[in-house]
């Protein structure tokens, strides 16, 4: 199927080849969307965020910030939102993206602006900020984050006040967790903990919260 790069498409998985993915991703013209390939298969999350989703995505990158204070050894380096890629086979744009340690992508003049898994080793860490999402988010993108080996993967449900943590295991299926792997003993009922004091704080007054928690 050939996409038309301004075509509103439904939320819906389209079949397309990795051509047809290409296209819509390098379409300067085309509107802000988010692109998710798996074997012959397209979604497109069209729009910009909105408020609940942006409240808590902000909530969730000071989380990160305040982890890589208390916890410096570890190296963190985020890269929210950039498309990544097994070339012809997979693609993705999670809303969290962590590496830990060393071994980061970089960008030179003239590769890709994108994370190219055929070049640089899969994240340790990815998430979904979920609001309207949440169906696809914990069913086939959980197979997409899978099948590229990324060891940690969360959906944050920002309608519930709640966090599915999965991490790999070594069949490379993914089983529910309580407690994150990639940032040490951080209890997931911390973090939904926080995430409800947004009903009534704001989100850095949530952070702030989470900081004291944290030994």
């Amino acid at each position: 199927m050939i996409l038309a790069t301004k075509l509103k498409l439904p939320q819906q998985w389209h079949l397309a080849t990795w051509e047809d993915y290409e296209a819509l991703r390098d379409d300067e013209q085309s509107d802000r969307c988010k692109l998710f390939f798996d074997n012959y298969r397209l979604w497109v999350e069209m729009g910009a965020e909105g408020i609940n989703h942006a409240k808590f995505g902000d909530l969730f990158a000071f989380i990160l910030y305040i982890c890589a204070i208390k916890f410096p050894d570890l190296k963190l380096s985020t890269f929210g939102g950039c498309q990544m890629e097994k070339r012809g086979a997979r693609a993705a744009a999670p809303d969290i993206v962590v590496y830990v340690g060393d071994d980061i992508p970089t960008w030179q003049d003239g590769q890709s602006r994108f994370i190219n898994l055929d070049q640089w080793r899969s994240p340790d860490l990815v998430g979904e900020i979920s609001d309207t999402t949440l169906a696809i988010d914990l069913d086939q993108k959980k197979q997409i984050y899978a099948d590229l080996g990324i060891t940690e993967y969360w959906v944050i449900d920002v309608r519930a006040d709640r966090i599915f943590a999965f991490q790999l295991d070594e069949s490379g299926a993914y089983q529910q967790c309580e407690t994150s792997q990639i940032l040490p003993n951080l209890a997931i009922a911390l973090l939904e903990q926080t995430m409800q004091m947004l009903s009534t704080k704001t989100n850095t007054e949530a952070a702030i919260w989470f900081s004291q928690q944290l030994k």
